[in-house]
């Protein structure tokens, strides 16, 4: 998705205020104060009127103009200047996004000078920031285009584009801000292939005893015409052959919905495993949506990490978030002096309000994408335990659904909670992802609950785009 941020401001000099996404502040730093100029030119008049020294005045003469012609030039020069940045918000990881700073002054009158500062997070600079000091001419515009490379999973903000113009004498400088826009990093999606997925697992359309209908992408064999069959069904070639009309025999399948559900609870991870493990999850997770989107599945996503956008009515605000000053990321939350240098460890339970809703199952490439974005956002953190979550997490779900929970370990409650959604009629599968489980004894504790259960391993596939 493409984003532009069209701004035109109004500069003041003498107030604070906020115009179109501007922020204008009051001149602070200039050369020689204006409210103190006055004071001189009546000092110098004076001067020169005890001392009658003609130089005196005429030194006083020409500050008076310059300071009268500052004070009606520099305001209406930059009445009319229209700042604006144009990218795509969305990336995936590895991928460059190319950032537009557009600069046009609309009016007749020339900027003496103009000076633009990007701020761009550390994660993102893929080369020089963006620092310049120009002179625009009236009815004139100029482009400045730096690019970022999106190397972390995150939500991210660009900006905000610092603003600074006056008069050519220094006198006068005005502020201004342009708003910060954000950029989504979408998690790695590796092939099923990399994930060393087994291909038992129920994914997507499945066999069933059950009649519900027939696939005609999975024809078993024929047999002869009846009353009442297809003609769609008809196999005219083999018919022609035999001088009978035979008809294909289907498989029947009933379509299943794929429900995953992501444990980022960082508590029920290793801890040599705490920082790595959450990020392979995500990425499975992100790998195995992106690959039923593929097979034109539905696909769903609940999780119990914390999504920073969140408020606690559950609406996503970008305003007033905290985020990282060298990095640029969304953090979780903001940390005291004794909260550590983890941000997502700030994230305790539930009634934080941070745990997004699940995401029903359905099909589609736009719907993927609210997933991905989702997993772009979440993060790790000490929250509610995976096995009382997950029930509630799975209310509302059709019946035959197949759950696929991700979790560094598969210890008794969780196996017990995946054995209620077993006898409620769901086909929970367990995919345990860090190396130093169990994984043993989690796969026959899964067969007694009667269901089945993976290992997925693969730190080595978090390598840098």
């Amino acid at each position: 998705m493409y984003h532009s941020s069209r701004e035109c401001i109004t500069w003041r000099n003498d107030q604070r205020c906020h115009i179109q996404g501007f922020t204008i502040h009051e001149p602070g730093d200039w050369r020689i104060a204006m409210n103190d100029l006055p004071v001189l030119i009546i000092f110098l008049f004076l001067i020169a009127f005890l001392f009658q020294i003609d130089f005196i005045f005429y030194i006083g003469y020409v500050i008076s103009g310059i300071f009268l012609w500052s004070r009606w030039y520099a305001p209406r020069s930059l009445r009319h200047l229209s700042v604006h940045r144009d990218f795509q918000n969305r990336a995936f990881l590895g991928e460059g996004v190319d950032i537009t700073i557009t600069v046009e002054n609309k009016s007749r009158l020339p900027i003496p000078w103009l000076q633009l500062i990007e701020s761009i997070p550390v994660e993102l600079r893929d080369g020089p920031s963006l620092s310049k000091a120009i002179t625009l001419n009236g009815r004139k515009s100029k482009i400045f285009k730096y690019k970022v490379r999106a190397l972390r999973r995150g939500y991210y903000r660009l900006g905000p584009l610092q603003i600074s113009a006056g008069d050519l004498f220094g006198f006068v400088e005005n502020r201004a801000q342009l708003i910060e826009d954000y950029l989504t990093v979408y998690p790695q999606i590796l092939p099923m292939t990399h994930l060393a997925v087994p291909s038992k697992l129920p994914f997507g359309i499945l066999t069933s005893k059950h009649r519900i209908f027939e696939d005609p992408a999975r024809p078993i064999g024929l047999r002869q015409y009846h009353s009442g069959d297809s003609l769609r069904h008809i196999n005219w070639k083999v018919s022609a052959h035999v001088d009978t009309l035979l008809v294909k025999t289907l498989e029947p399948a009933i379509s299943l919905e794929t429900y995953i559900v992501l444990n980022l609870n960082s508590g029920e991870f290793s801890r040599q495993f705490r920082y790595d493990g959450p990020e392979w999850g995500i990425v499975v997770a992100a790998s195995i949506a992106n690959h039923l989107t593929k097979k034109k599945q539905a696909v769903g996503l609940a999780t119990n990490g914390a999504d920073p956008l969140l408020q606690e009515n559950g609406n996503l605000v970008e305003v007033n978030k905290l985020y990282d000053e060298e990095s640029g990321r969304l953090l979780v939350r903001n940390l005291g002096p004794d909260n550590g240098s983890n941000a997502v460890d700030a994230f305790v339970g539930k009634d934080s309000g941070l745990i997004p809703k699940p995401i029903q199952p359905a099909p589609g490439q736009l719907h993927l994408m609210k997933v991905l974005e989702q997993l772009a956002r979440i993060e790790a953190g000490n929250s509610v335990g995976f096995s009382s979550w997950m029930p509630g997490a799975c209310l509302g779900l059709n019946w035959g659904v197949t759950i696929l929970a991700i979790s560094p370990s598969g210890d008794e409650r969780i196996c017990r909670a995946l054995h209620q959604l077993v006898k409620t009629g769901f086909n929970p599968v367990l995919l345990i992802i860090e190396p130093y489980a169990n994984f043993l004894e989690i796969k026959e504790r899964a067969r007694y609950f009667g269901f089945p259960a993976y290992h997925l391993t693969g730190r080595h596939k978090l390598k840098d785009p």
